[in-house]
């Protein structure tokens, strides 16, 4: 699976209005939403308010990579957002988060979900492609980093 089957140009935002978790979880809900992704936003909220109780999705290193499951969802998707001013995410090590990855998966797809975030997972852990995000110029520049480090993957 490569990220670019799960998130387009369009369902990424450039600089994150919120400066806290919920508000960014909101905000990159709410894109899924308005297009077309997922259907039931609130109850998408409530899946991945009640998976941060179990604990932040914050994974270090200016990450997070919020997820949850959904009946109604027929694939998985994806939308990401980026805020250079970073966002109290309560991260395992209590740094601010830049760079947010959100996934949400169909209920019966505990595989695909866990390759999803294995993917993320490995991309994020470098450095170099992590600066080129913080980096990126507009929406185009930070969709075609994540396309060009995902085909680095392998």
């Amino acid at each position: 699976m490569r990220i670019a089957d799960i998130l387009d140009r369009d369902s990424i935002i450039e600089e994150l209005n919120s400066s806290e978790k919920e508000g960014v979880l909101r905000e990159l809900v709410s894109l899924l939403a308005r297009r077309g992704k997922i259907k039931e936003e609130a109850r998408a909220l409530e899946v991945l308010f009640e998976r941060e109780k179990l604990g932040s999705t914050g994974i270090g290193e200016g990450i997070a990579i919020p997820h949850g499951k959904l009946p109604d969802l027929e694939r998985i998707v994806c939308a990401f957002g980026r805020s250079k001013k970073g966002v109290d995410f309560e991260a395992v090590d209590g740094n601010p988060v830049h760079l947010v990855f959100l996934l949400l998966a169909p209920e019966n797809s505990t595989t695909e979900h866990l390759k999803a975030l294995a993917r993320l997972s490995r991309l994020l852990k470098d450095p170099l492609f992590r600066k080129k995000l913080l980096e990126a110029q507009d929406k185009d520049g930070l969709y075609q980093t994540i396309v060009e480090g995902d085909e680095g993957q392998g």
